[in-house]
């Protein structure tokens, strides 16, 4: 039997759920298929030549607009992928109440071919492309980082879109997210795929539901191996080491290494800095890539690279007591059957790597507001702050240290507040999975968190009379 395409295990997810939500005949068939997905083939003029590229934007659902979602550019890029990661957006934005559908893009090319101007010349003509067809649109359809874009690649198209001159001009910020803080983004946005990811774990286990990880009910003490050193692998690694976890291994495209005692991330950055790969780093066992994921036995493994890296043929031998899946479909619907057979819980990508859409939230709301957050209070919470610590001092009758003064009394900054609220909207949506699993016991965390989004994309739906 074939494996299952990325495609095809999200559909299998969803039809799992769907039949344990109560829906009117033929609403789950709708909720399921992405309503367009537009193939656009354009040249470029470059080196003497005109190259032709193809790109695709997939618009899953239109429930509420705007839709949302990343632009990858990847040389194995295809419409398939982009249908399923669409199709994920909607379920993620959904899962954490943030009022967007989901979208996805992707552009067939492998970056690392091209020069920065180049990829400028590139990334401009395919913003060009999206634009005709209001596929880059702050009121209609926003794009973000994805694989092999980033904040470059946002501010060229955020710039683009400006040069080409539309009707919402005074909103023009908003078309895409993740853009440079300089350029209209926010505070954050860069770490929140990864940030997300250690709020998702610490939600976990601190929920009194769940069962403790080697015995224990937070992340301090815990092994980790992260598959994929990419942004979110990186930001993952460095968070839930700053908790306490012990990051044992980091699995790359070109090897992985490992060390028992711990490896130290920001060491191992500075290490592939300097020689393009982290294999090989002081003290630790270097390995194959195909071996990175079933070398070593730790209790948690953060799959943070591309989809279907855990299949039925490697996950028999991956020895884990929990998965946090970082990436977009790192485990294909036969593996997460036999990890369940096992007793291997898995955390799901859709709540999991969420972090990013929610700060992407944040982003677009502050560039249609023309409001940066936190300045509205940033005096009344710096006198509050004051407060209380004059009164502590009252009490207790002596001066608090000054780090004590500065903790209470410090000015509440732009990172503070979207810290603050993605925490709060992680911890929230996990308790939301955790009561729609008391309703169906014996379902696996990844049907629990469908079937909350299903029902919620489904009470939109009802409510404009479809």
């Amino acid at each position: 039997m074939a494996q299952q395409n990325f495609l095809e295990s999200v559909e299998h997810f969803i039809d799992t759920a769907t039949a344990q939500v109560d829906l009117p005949e033929g609403l789950a068939e709708r909720i399921a298929q992405c309503n367009s997905t537009y193939a656009v083939r354009f040249g470029v003029k470059l080196r003497g030549r005109i190259h032709s590229f193809i790109g695709w934007r997939s618009v899953h659902s239109e429930h509420i607009e705007p839709v949302k979602g990343g632009i990858r550019y990847a040389p194995d890029a295809n419409q398939d992928e982009v249908e399923a990661l669409a199709t994920l957006m909607s379920l993620k934005c959904a899962l954490v109440n943030i009022p967007f559908g989901g979208s996805k893009g992707a552009l067939q090319i492998n970056p690392a071919d091209w020069s920065e101007d180049e990829l400028e010349h590139i990334t401009r003509r395919f913003t060009q492309e999206l634009a005709r067809r209001d596929l880059i649109h702050p009121g209609r359809n926003v794009p973000a980082p994805d694989m092999g874009t980033g904040e470059r690649e946002m501010a060229w198209m955020a710039d683009e879109y400006r040069k080409i001159g539309t009707s919402d001009a005074i909103n023009q910020a908003a078309c895409v997210t993740g853009k440079p803080v300089v350029r209209g983004g926010i505070e954050g946005r860069v770490e929140a795929t990864g940030r997300g990811v250690q709020y998702a774990l610490n939600a976990y286990l601190n929920h009194p539901d769940t069962p403790p990880v080697s015995g224990q009910k937070t992340a301090k003490g815990l092994t980790v191996v992260v598959q994929g050193f990419g942004n979110v692998g990186y930001h993952a690694a460095k968070f839930l080491a700053e908790d306490g976890a012990i990051i044992t291994g980091i699995v790359e495209h070109d090897g992985a290494i490992f060390d028992p005692l711990g490896l130290d991330v920001e060491a191992v950055v500075k290490h592939r800095n300097a020689t393009g790969s982290i294999t090989h780093f002081p003290g630790a066992e270097t390995t194959t890539s195909s071996d990175g994921l079933t070398y070593m036995e730790a209790d948690i493994l953060i799959p943070a690279a591309k989809e279907n890296a855990i299949t039925a043929a490697n996950c028999r031998d991956a020895k884990y007591q929990l998965i946090v899946e970082a990436a977009n479909g790192p485990i294909t619907a036969e593996a997460e059957d036999i990890l369940t057979e096992r007793g291997v819980v898995v955390l799901p990508d859709l709540y999991v790597n969420a972090g990013g859409v929610v700060v992407s939230y944040f982003e677009w709301v502050k560039n249609i507001t023309h409001l940066p957050f936190g300045l509205m209070d940033k005096r009344q919470t710096a006198s509050s702050g004051q407060a209380v610590v004059s009164a502590l001092e009252g009490i207790s009758g002596r001066p608090l240290a000054d780090d004590q003064r500065r903790l209470i009394a410090r000015d509440t900054s732009e990172i503070d507040v979207v810290r603050s609220g993605l925490e709060e909207i992680m911890t929230r949506a996990f308790d939301d999975i955790m009561a729609r699993q008391k309703e169906m016991p014996d379902a696996t965390l990844r049907t629990a968190a469908y079937a909350v989004t299903i029902a919620r994309i489904a009470d939109y739906y009802r409510a404009i009379g479809l």
